[in-house]
């Protein structure tokens, strides 16, 4: 487990459903696709059908952080047309939150509906022969009566008052972060820089040397802390989460190591990797993954982990599949990671673009929800950059990790590679085991650091000297 692996791509495969593709950043508006739903599912064969939709195109749960105020932008979505049209608004609904904490045994709040406003109160129209209305501004503000430390809820719902439809999923939860006291690592053209650190190795203290000189904004986003495992235990006949010393070295001590990160505003990733047993990210029973679900979000409460990277190697798969277990498949792998992310929506879902957590599309997908539902980034293997749709579908390209590069064995995106992802309007590039104490610092790792910073950010490298760090356990 000592280094993520190399591997070509996958053959692409179609849609298990089309869905909305949206794009958000921030707060600034951006025109909606709207793409057609498959109504077969439904039983519907006639009629159109409702959705309230985010415009991330999620349509059940979605997530906003933002700092004093923000907005989030929803609207009415059906199917297909509606020869009469249809009218109604959004509104904030206690209730449904109520509902999900029952079913689900949570306890998050809502955000108080004093500090939440709807633009054009909230009216929404789809008119007659369309499929979409204009979205509605979901806009919120900070308080001192709000806990930046809580995730809240602001609870969704619509109410229809003429051209009535079925509706297959009218409420949405929002969950919300106050991250006013918190400072922000968000650059100028909105790509995130995560760090995947191979903490064997390495203080991830190191991230915080990394700043760019014009904006003061640090280089790097996400840090991803690899790796802890999934593991079985032959003592209960049942899979849990393991950690090495070094991971539990500095989860046992976060305070010194991951708190100082999150305080800048980077967010701290867990990494969970197979670990030369019977047990994987790809071979959970539906049950299992369920089970295994809840232990990581054990694990990202106890520790205030900000979510988890799923990479799907090392493991001992065995044929025959043992008893509690499947075969490995994409699909298994797809399961884990939308269990894990209904047991804590509040939390990143992150996969690796590699083995069977690389194409959760086609064949591969799960009936509950398409990929862009429950992935929140994909991360492309080193030098990967071919298109994700077919992978992820749902999956907006401002998620799309392209170009990823391995510090320790000098394999770095060219100039090119940058540009494109710059152009392209992806969202997300890695960066693999970085280390300023490293022989090849100052000839291979710095350079293509500064060229991160000039070409993705029209910015200059600083390093600080008094952020380097040993490895000191």
């Amino acid at each position: 487990m000592k280094y993520l692996t190399k591997k070509y791509s996958l053959r692409a495969l179609g849609l298990a459903v089309g869905l909305l593709m949206f794009s958000l950043h921030g707060c600034k508006d951006h025109a909606i696709q709207v793409k057609t739903i498959d109504e077969s599912n439904y039983g519907v064969s006639n009629e159109s059908i409702g959705f309230l939709a985010g415009a991330d195109g999620k349509l059940d749960l979605s997530n906003m952080e933002f700092r004093k105020e923000g907005s989030y932008d929803v609207l009415l979505q059906l199917s297909k047309p509606n020869s009469q049209g249809v009218k109604g608004a959004v509104i904030y609904n206690k209730d449904i939150l109520q509902a999900y904490n029952s079913k689900n045994g949570t306890t998050f709040k809502a955000f108080p509906k004093t500090l939440v406003s709807f633009s054009g109160n909230g009216q929404v129209e789809v008119k007659a022969h369309a499929v979409a209305s204009d979205p509605v501004k979901v806009s919120v503000k900070t308080s001192p009566e709000i806990d930046g430390k809580e995730t809240y809820v602001i609870p969704l719902s619509t109410t229809l008052t003429s051209g009535a439809v079925p509706s297959s999923s009218t409420d949405l939860l929002l969950f919300v972060n106050d991250l006013s006291s918190v400072p922000s690592t968000a650059k100028s053209t909105g790509i995130q820089i995560v760090s995947c650190m191979e903490v064997n190795d390495t203080n991830p203290l190191n991230n915080l040397s990394l700043k760019l000189k014009n904006s003061d904004k640090y280089l790097v986003d996400m840090v991803i802390l690899f790796s802890s495992n999934i593991n079985y235990d032959a003592a209960t006949a049942k899979v849990k989460v393991t950690h090495n010393p070094n991971v539990t070295h500095l989860l046992a001590n976060s305070a010194k190591y991951l708190k100082p990160l999150q305080d800048k505003g980077m967010k701290v990733i867990l990494s969970i990797l197979g670990n030369h047993d019977r047990a994987g990210v790809a071979n959970l029973s539906d049950a299992a993954a369920k089970a295994f679900a809840q232990e990581l979000k054990a694990v990202c409460e106890a520790y205030n982990l900000d979510g988890v990277f799923f990479d799907d190697e090392y493991s001992a798969y065995q044929n025959p599949v043992p008893p509690g277990f499947v075969s490995p498949s994409y699909r298994a792998a797809a399961r884990l990671v939308y269990e894990t992310k209904m047991a804590m929506p509040n939390k990143l879902t992150m996969v690796y673009v590699y083995s069977r957590t690389g194409h959760f599309g086609g064949n591969n997908a799960i009936a509950e929800a398409e990929a862009g539902q429950y992935v929140d980034y994909a991360l492309h293997d080193y030098g990967g950059g071919y298109d994700l749709s077919s992978n992820y579908p749902g999956l907006p390209k401002s998620r799309w990790g392209m170009y990823s590069g391995e510090y320790s064995l000098n394999r770095y995106p060219s100039v090119s590679s940058l540009n494109a992802l710059r152009n392209g309007n992806y969202g997300a590039h890695m960066i693999f085991a970085f280390d300023p104490k490293r022989p090849n610092f100052d000839s291979r790792q710095k350079p293509a650091l500064q060229n991160l910073a000039k070409i993705l950010f029209d910015d200059d490298l600083l390093l600080d000297e008094s952020q380097v760090y040993s490895k000191d356990w």
